[in-house]
């Protein structure tokens, strides 16, 4: 995506577009590689010298909340952030602790069947194991 069409998706999504939001996006749609909040802060410090890991926090919290992008809770240690919103899983090496997108389809989801109780808001399928790198 371009500047101009994220500024315009962020709008069209309710979030002002602000600079530092604008970059945000920008990286999380270039950079696939589900990065936590101090890989964007140190990939981007250098271009919003203004920019503070606060900024980066209290932005993808917002662009959570506007499904945007999701909180990915594949890596015990660190919360990793995706913006791709097309059907996937997650597939996270133990060795390198890389995620990679795995395609998913419809047909694997288990159905659910909202009630009174329950409603769905979010499906995230996470899978284990070694990368072809790591062997």
């Amino acid at each position: 995506m371009t500047t101009k069409e994220i500024h315009n998706y962020l709008v069209d999504h309710g979030i002002k577009p602000f600079p530092h939001k604008v970059a945000i996006m920008k990286y999380l749609q270039e950079n696939h590689i589900h990065p936590t909040i101090d890989q964007i802060y140190n990939d981007l410090i250098h271009d919003l010298p203004t920019l503070s890991k606060t900024t980066v926090y209290n932005t993808l919290k917002s662009f959570c909340e506007k499904k945007v992008a999701t909180a990915i809770l594949i890596d015990e240690k660190n919360v990793r952030y995706d913006a791709q919103k097309h059907l996937h899983a997650h597939f996270r090496c133990k060795r390198c602790n890389a995620i990679y997108d795995v395609p998913l389809e419809e047909e694997h989801i288990p159905p659910f069947r909202e009630s009174e109780s329950l409603c769905l808001e979010d499906t995230q399928v996470y899978f284990f194991g070694s990368c072809k790198t790591c062997g």
